[in-house]
């Protein structure tokens, strides 16, 4: 075992961390369009000279938009993931099917807030900003894949959750609160579900020789390049929502440069920063050397 986390553990820390989605969204508690919500690390809105203070502003908010709207959508494969995991055991055991089915209604509680966030964000924004989908499309094109790979891919999204909140946003004092609150909110129920995917993942490879880990591997190399054609599109999206929202139009160069650094801002946040996490490069190692290495490989193209 890679960490000693149990089901037991992970339901008792979920039965104490929990909150209700009309407590942190609506009413007072209103998006801030004045700051910045999303932190440099990962909007990196600054590389982009011929864009003026403003304009990074908006842009970076454009690109708040569409995080938390894709991370509703990739929610909307894990939920049916784990509900088809807790299925086969359902009178095994009770702390496990509990747990999982703790985690399912928490992804399902992250979309619909995540769906609040857009309406809000939509009224307050008054431009229309497109993103990637429809949600159920891409969840059927990444459940058609192996299942360990599936399971890698949700521990590679729990893990960067965690590095996007502590190394990015917790300390962060310009970005705007509520939305800060948000990713707080969500943060704090992604560390237990990192921790039962890792449970998921050993649960999911055992009994597999190294070829077949390795095909679970690659499948999520796989899953790593159909989301990467996704941010692809996510840059196209957000450099019209820029456009029409400042009414501006950039030169053919400046479009260019948009997108080669808003492309490889995406590739960072969405690949690099779970490609790298120390958390998802051991139960890699775990797996098998091999899997470690591979990744290692790959992953700067992602930095």
């Amino acid at each position: 075992m890679l960490d000693r986390y149990t089901y037991q553990s992970a339901l008792a820390a979920q039965e104490i961390i929990h909150w209700r989605i009309e407590d942190i969204i609506g009413g007072e508690k209103r998006l801030d369009f004045a700051k910045p919500f999303m932190p440099e690390a990962l909007a990196r809105v600054g590389e982009l000279d011929f864009l003026d203070r403003e304009e990074k502003r908006i842009l970076n908010q454009i690109r708040g938009n569409a995080y938390l709207c894709i991370f509703g959508l990739v929610e909307e494969f894990i939920l049916p993931f784990v509900l088809d995991h807790a299925r086969p055991q359902l009178g095994s055991d009770d702390y496990r099917v509990r747990a999982l089915l703790s985690f399912a209604g928490e992804e399902a509680k992250h979309i619909q807030l995540f769906k609040r966030f857009r309406q809000e964000f939509e009224d307050g924004f008054g431009t229309h900003c497109e993103v990637i989908g429809p949600p159920a499309a891409i969840a059927s094109a990444i459940l058609a894949h192996d299942p360990l790979g599936i399971a890698l891919t949700t521990l590679h999204i729990e893990w960067m959750v965690q590095s996007h909140y502590i190394d990015s946003i917790k300390d962060d004092q310009q970005l705007d609160p509520q939305f800060k609150s948000l990713l707080k909110h969500h943060w704090i129920e992604e560390v237990q579900h990192a921790k039962l995917d890792t449970l998921m993942v050993e649960s999911l490879a055992a009994g597999r020789n190294e070829e077949q880990i390795m095909k679970g591997v690659d499948e999520y190399l796989a899953i790593g390049g159909f989301i990467d054609g996704g941010l692809k599109q996510q840059v196209e999206f957000d450099l019209d929502s820029f456009e029409r929202a400042t009414a501006r139009e950039l030169t053919e160069s400046q479009r260019d440069e948009f997108r080669r650094k808003q492309l490889q801002a995406n590739r960072w946040t969405y690949l690099g920063t779970g490609m790298t996490h120390e958390k998802v490069l051991a139960t890699l190692e775990w797996l098998s050397p091999a899997a470690r290495q591979k990744v290692e490989s790959i992953s700067p193209a992602f930095y």
